[in-house]
């Protein structure tokens, strides 16, 4: 299978009985606009701070 550089589509599941809401779609960020020029950035979850960096290689660590 071919791999490509664009996400697929999120599957997105019924809920309980017919008739139930979907869950929603998750929302896409693009990372240009996340970093704006900066290398990382500090995420508040719950609390708790995680640190999101790219690496050389463009790639992205997530970290506690």
């Amino acid at each position: 299978m071919p791999l490509t550089s664009e996400p697929s589509q999120p599957k997105i599941s019924v809920q309980g009985q017919a008739g139930a809401a979907t869950r929603a779609q998750p929302a896409a960020v693009k990372s240009e606009a996340l970093f704006s020029g900066s290398p990382e950035v500090l995420i508040d979850h719950r609390g708790v701070m995680y640190r999101l960096r790219q690496t050389s290689l463009g790639k992205l660590i997530l970290t506690k």
